[in-house]
């Protein structure tokens, strides 16, 4: 712990600016970096060495393959596709809008299924004269449950996957049935809490009229550019074969970096799509802010300050296998929703290790505490993940005003009633393993 007083400091401020979003993610990481590599607390060469560069190969490979298939035109058909299939009824909007989003999170990230999904739902329910609010929570909440379901869903997983060595099915195989009952759940309790609101349209012409008026509308307006069907061919086709990949690992044995990032690279060569204007589409500042904290939580973890930590808090909790597992659960799932989830599942991973270390548990459990924790806790409030932050800030744009208290006020039940279904799979998991 000696001379570790300023690289704490940096942390604490660099974690306090990114909570507030006092700056930008990125800026905020690489200025608490460049404050160490000034103050000579770590070197260029020894900084470089503690960025996880398969988290940043894999994120750079699945953001560039969504950039292509955004550009064919993919996203925006499928979401009015199911505009269409809704017949502007409530529940079959919630329904529908949720399964779609659950999916398209688990299988390409929350944050840009978002961003494809909650427009078309504000126009469609604000046209009907639905309450946006609730329909825009509930698919900012979706997104992040149905990210928790997959190695590439959600920043955490991605995390965890890449720095423990855990695989693409190993996610699937051990995560599908919490998630998938965490969404039953949840889809349940949204549509019981709000049942007077989920009530069928009015069944008179004029209603029924307005609403096929409104779904031809939104038709036109997010369909307005052509469908490129041959770089939709192609962007899917290469979408499928990685997602393969990532099934075979362990027949392959390429790391899902390399598979994401080789098959974005043969996807770049073989649709003839403007490069440039392909890498504008990938979202630097994040990977910046990735590579930021790796850095920043290896210096911490280098001069023993991690240790400290696990020795002094979780450790205190005792070598009882279930005490640990549900701690690891709920001080995730707490703090990560009051603070952001990345740094603090960087954060946890050492912690994991050094808590496994004195009391080994079978089957990765822990990890998965870890992972079910920080990905459900993110729903706790509005700033508990980037989905939501993004989806307040969509909601915003077409005047549809959420606060901070009314997310939370919506959100919070459905963050511990996840909690409670991930509770008690792990319980029951670790009971079975033992």
């Amino acid at each position: 712990m000696e001379g570790a007083l300023i690289p704490i400091i940096v942390f604490i401020v660099v974690y306090v600016a990114i909570t507030f979003e006092l700056v930008n993610k990125a800026v905020s990481a690489l200025l608490g970096v460049m404050v160490l590599l000034i103050l000579h607390i770590v070197s260029e060469h020894e900084a470089v060495k503690l960025i996880d560069f398969e988290t940043i190969m894999l994120l750079l490979g699945m953001m560039s393959i969504v950039a292509v298939l955004r550009k064919s035109g993919f996203f925006s058909m499928l979401s009015v596709k199911i505009a269409q299939l809704t017949k502007g009824s409530p529940l079959k909007i919630l329904i529908l809008f949720s399964i779609v989003t659950a999916l398209m999170s688990a299988f390409l990230d929350n944050v840009t299924t978002v961003l494809i999904i909650v427009p078309i739902v504000i126009e469609l329910t604000k046209g009907m004269g639905l309450d946006s609010k609730l329909y825009v929570i509930s698919q900012a909440v979706i997104s992040n449950i149905g990210g928790t379901g997959t190695l590439i869903g959600d920043p955490p997983n991605i995390i965890i996957g890449s720095k423990v060595g855990l695989t693409f099915n190993q996610f699937i195989v051990n995560l599908s049935i919490p998630v998938a009952v965490s969404f039953l759940v949840v889809l349940f309790y949204i549509w019981f809490v709000n049942r007077e609101k989920f009530k069928p349209i009015d069944t008179s012409m004029a209603k029924l009229f307005s609403v096929q008026l409104l779904l031809e509308k939104i038709r036109v307006e997010f369909l307005d550019v052509q469908i490129d069907k041959k770089l939709l061919i192609k962007g899917l086709s290469c979408l499928a074969i990685t997602i393969l990949l990532f099934v075979t690992q362990t027949i392959t044995k390429m790391s899902p970096g390399v598979v994401a990032l080789f098959m974005a690279m043969v996807l770049f060569t073989i649709s003839g799509v403007n490069v440039e204007h392909m890498l504008e589409e990938v979202e630097w500042s994040t990977l910046l802010f990735f590579a930021g904290l790796f850095i920043l939580v290896g210096v911490l973890e280098h001069m023993g300050v991690i240790e400290w930590i696990a020795h002094n808090i979780f450790l205190k909790i005792g070598d009882n296998p279930y005490v640990m597992v549900l701690t690891v659960l709920w001080v995730s799932g707490i703090i990560s929703g009051f603070l952001d989830n990345i740094p603090f599942t960087i954060t946890m991973i050492p912690i994991v290790h050094l808590m496994l270390a004195v009391t080994p548990i079978p089957n990765n459990i822990l990890w998965w505490a870890l992972s079910l924790g920080a990905c459900f806790g993110g729903n706790l409030t509005m700033i508990g993940a980037s989905a939501n932050i993004v989806s307040v800030g969509i909601a915003k744009q077409s005047r549809v005003h959420i606060s901070f208290f009314e997310f939370m006020k919506a959100s919070a039940v459905i963050t511990i009633l996840t909690l409670i279904v991930a509770s008690v799979f792990l319980s029951l998991y670790l009971w079975v393993s033992l």
